[in-house]
């Protein structure tokens, strides 16, 4: 079900990317416990960057930074936690399968895409962009891929890219029960972040779906793809 294909691994020889499975989840619009500890989040954030400086200074931010430099672009969450912190705007309510992604992504720093598993054709291939290839973007619009952008495909396309984010064919809705989720490490963001994020994803579904069945995460990198409890 996993591919990783021949030019990631040899444009990428130092990153990896990790994936989780997560199936029959009771995909709520709002938990009381899930909204408690995004409250608690929020204050550890604010306090852990009191000085915002020390956004950009975290070493996460960094081997993002440096990868979105070659596109002339800057990480996203980056002015998403300034706008959390410093405007102390609350983390959002979407969905719980949205949420706990989003949630995870403000405490690791780690780039992460949800889909609905259910839109997946195996198999989930690891690649690269061309610079040819093209998708709809979740608010609908067309995007061509970057040359050599890290990304995602299925049997019918593209489900997700560093630089422009996910698709619209197979974004999590509230209808969604089965996710996949996709968090991109390049260079610089080690094993146990992965792991440990995609951890936190886990617990924090489980909050308001104990019934969930989480299947063991996949870390993709160019020398193996290794199943690892979480």
């Amino acid at each position: 079900m996993f591919v990783v294909s021949e030019r990631w691994s040899n444009t990428y020889p130092d990153a990896m990317v990790g994936m989780l499975v997560a199936r029959g989840a009771a995909n709520v619009v709002e938990h009381p416990e899930l909204e408690r500890r995004k409250r608690m989040l929020e204050g550890a954030l604010t306090a852990r960057f009191a000085d915002t400086d020390d956004i950009k200074a975290a070493p996460a931010i960094q081997a993002y930074v440096s990868y979105y430099k070659r596109y002339e672009k800057t990480y996203h969450l980056v002015q998403q936690l300034k706008t959390l912190v410093v405007k102390q705007r609350p983390l959002p309510t979407v969905s719980g399968l949205v949420d706990v992604m989003f949630m995870a992504e403000m405490k690791n720093l780690l780039l992460t895409a949800g889909h609905d598993l259910t839109t997946v054709v195996p198999p989930i291939i690891l690649d690269t962009g061309t610079g040819n290839e093209s998708y709809t973007k979740l608010n609908q619009e067309l995007q061509i891929t970057k040359e050599d952008d890290m990304m995602v495909v299925d049997g019918v396309g593209i489900l997700s890219t560093v630089i422009h984010g996910p698709d619209y064919r197979s974004r999590i809705t509230p209808e969604t029960r089965d996710a996949l989720y996709v968090v991109y490490a390049p260079a610089g963001i080690a094993r146990e972040e992965v792991l440990r994020h995609l951890g936190d994803i886990r617990e924090s579904i489980m909050v308001f779906s104990r019934s969930v069945e989480v299947e063991p995460a996949r870390l993709l990198s160019a020398r193996e793809i290794e199943e690892v409890d979480v």
